[in-house]
């Protein structure tokens, strides 16, 4: 018995072609980055569509076929408040950030990371505010990376039939995944993975619409009715006659803490930099529509396969314990689906998984590089070996991730839940502030940043439940980090005229 002992040879080839495409276009794209901006912003010259494709592949994860679907079976209906908060945030994002972010970074310097925009934007000469911005982004990244691992490591332990009960194996199946996204994001950088995302986000969304469709059509007599009789295997200590109603077993606290989701958007670095990634500001209303509408009908899919998949299971006298619910995806997908077509399917989850991992990968050495190494140990460096340590730190910072992943402390859900409420709380305010305050000033805007992050550490693994009381931490931590940004930055000395003057320009462009 080895490693690919008992494994279905179709869908192990449908991986492998999948595999071989993605792999083809890192290679293609090796040898078009040619300088820092080139493979950290694809040169500004995204299209409408791979803007919106590869900004909503890259923000939807593996939890969207694993760990939504996973939390969907278990408590039913309810969930659905998060996907309705990541579809408001989604729609906020594209409305008040993508334009005047695409505008403002150019106009600051032509700024290829967050931090170097928050740096130019006040026209600062201490680095701190990038040293510290790039200090968030390694933490919270490790983390968010860790989870893309996590859910690589449990697809290729269904794929290859590997038994979660040996250690050896299991690891091996994270170490896989995680070579498999380092290959081509080394290779190719953000135009590799941004045309990556997009392929991939086409994929995820024929499969999260295709398998909801499938499973009704596979559950013998499906009715109504059968909804509510799944109501017998719900998670223990919910209320069962709530299992599809979409407050009976939520708190208001729960309610507000799952529409706090959307307040993650304003922060996300790997999301923001396809906005200041897009060739030009006339594409932001296409590419915003497209991606509205990608968001609003993968979250209700996979909503939905988690209830549908109950049902179907059930049909079956199916039951998936709590290690296995966040595998409902992959188990109907492998039950409904022949051999190849599965694998393709099965290849959404690998491309969800992919297309944020890879993002985050290229976010995080782009802080390490560009906004530590270049401004902290050697300033003058050339381009192409900036190039080679960007590359190197894509390596270094996967294997701390990797070795995270293979002792997972939490599901997948939670793992992205802390870095989203983390990188939400952070840079969220700072952003929004940069773009529609004048009268931010740059301690205000650091303040914020620190006292956002601080307040998510100390919520999620410090406070007990007795205080926080299960509300979101993305909720107190905006709340402190627009407190810090807002009276410190009224505190401190008003903006020079030269960083207002900076202000007015970026907001007239059109």
């Amino acid at each position: 018995m080895g490693f690919f002992a008992n494994v279905d040879v179709p869908v192990l080839i449908a991986f492998l072609l999948y595999l071989a495409g993605m792999l083809a276009i890192g290679f293609y794209f090796s040898n078009k980055s040619k300088k820092m901006s080139d493979y950290f912003l694809a040169g500004r010259k995204l299209g409408g569509w791979v803007t919106a494709m590869s900004a909503q592949a890259s923000d939807m994860s593996g939890w969207l076929l694993m760990g939504l679907p996973g939390a969907a079976y278990a408590t039913g209906m309810g969930n659905y408040w998060i996907a309705i908060g990541l579809a408001v945030g989604t729609i906020l994002n594209w409305a008040l950030v993508a334009k005047p972010l695409r505008r403002f970074t150019e106009v600051c310097g032509d700024s290829i990371t967050i931090p170097q925009y928050l740096q130019n934007r006040f026209k600062a000469d201490s680095p701190l505010i990038r040293v510290v911005c790039a200090l968030v982004i390694f933490i919270f990244f490790l983390v968010y990376t860790t989870s893309a691992f996590v859910s690589g490591g449990k697809l290729f332990q269904v794929v290859f039939n590997i038994d979660p009960a040996n250690e050896t194996y299991t690891k091996a199946a994270v170490i896989i995944s995680a070579l498999i996204i380092i290959t081509y994001t080394f290779m190719g950088g953000f135009s590799a993975v941004a045309w990556t995302d997009f392929i991939q986000g086409i994929l995820m969304f024929v499969t999260i619409v295709a398998l909801p469709i499938a499973l009704v059509a596979n559950t013998q007599n499906f009715s109504p009715e059968m909804l509510e009789s799944t109501q017998k295997i719900v998670a223990e200590g919910a209320d069962a006659s709530g299992y599809m109603s979409l407050t009976s077993n939520m708190s208001g606290i729960d309610i507000i803490s799952n529409l706090a989701w959307a307040l993650g958007y304003f922060g996300m670095p790997h999301i923001l930099v396809r906005f200041m990634a897009i060739k030009d500001t006339k594409e932001v209303k296409k590419s915003g529509i497209i991606a509205i509408v990608w968001v609003v009908i993968s979250l209700t899919a996979a909503v939905l396969i988690g209830i549908l998949g109950r049902v179907f299971l059930d049909s079956q006298g199916v039951a998936l314990g709590a290690a296995e619910q966040e595998l409902i995806f992959i188990k109907t997908v492998k039950m409904l689906f022949p051999s190849f077509l599965g694998g393709i399917f099965l290849s959404a989850v690998l491309a969800s998984i992919m297309s944020t991992a890879d993002s985050q990968l290229l976010v995080t050495a782009s802080a390490v590089v560009n906004d530590f190494y270049k401004v902290i140990v050697k300033k003058e460096v050339s381009e192409k070996k900036l190039m080679w340590i960007s590359r190197i730190a894509v390596i270094a910072i996967s294997v701390i991730a990797c070795i995270l992943a293979l002792n997972p402390n939490d599901s997948i859900m939670g793992i992205v839940s802390n870095a989203w409420a983390g990188f939400g709380a952070a840079f969220g305010p700072a952003i929004l502030f940069s773009l529609y305050w004048k009268r931010l000033t740059l301690k205000g805007t650091a303040a914020g940043i620190i006292g956002g992050a601080a307040t998510v550490l100390l919520w999620e693994y410090i406070l007990p439940d007795t205080v926080t009381m299960g509300l979101y931490s993305i909720i107190p931590g905006c709340i402190v980090s627009v407190l810090l940004t807002v009276i410190v930055s009224l505190i401190d000395k008003a903006p020079s005229d030269e960083v207002c003057e900076l202000f007015d320009t970026a907001k007239a462009e059109k």
